[in-house]
């Protein structure tokens, strides 16, 4: 499994691209997709919804369990993939690409995020 190296990662498996005019996307990383198993269900936050990097802002139901989704960053909610709401299974089939959850202007970005190969290792171990 190949974590992209432009982005950084999360504890909790997620995952943030750099930012753009103050805009990360967010998604899961393929490690937490293949842990989850074949995901069925999404629910995200919605546009306009403040996050906290951290904390609960949704979740994914799989054939296997139900996992919360966490921010990795605080800020405001500013799109959600709804082709990922309408098939959940992008989150499997492509986690880094068409499987990215929801879009959100940064307003604090936490000092512990990960980069590629320190994910890789954290994720490993």
């Amino acid at each position: 499994m190949s974590n992209p190296q432009q982005l950084r990662y999360s504890k909790e498996h997620e995952w943030l691209s750099g930012a753009e005019d103050g805009v990360s996307t967010v998604g899961i990383t393929e490690h937490a997709a293949n842990a989850l198993g074949d995901v069925v269900f999404v629910q995200l936050p919605e546009v306009g919804d403040t996050v906290t990097a951290g904390e609960t802002c949704g979740e994914l139901e799989s054939t296997k369990s139900v996992s919360d989704l966490y921010s990795p960053v605080s800020g405001e909610v500013t799109a959600v993939n709804e082709d990922v709401v309408n098939d959940p299974s992008l989150v499997n089939s492509a986690p880094f690409e068409g499987g990215w959850l929801f879009k959100v202007r940064i307003a604090d970005e936490p000092a512990d995020l990960l980069s590629a190969d320190e994910y890789t290792a954290f994720s490993a171990g």
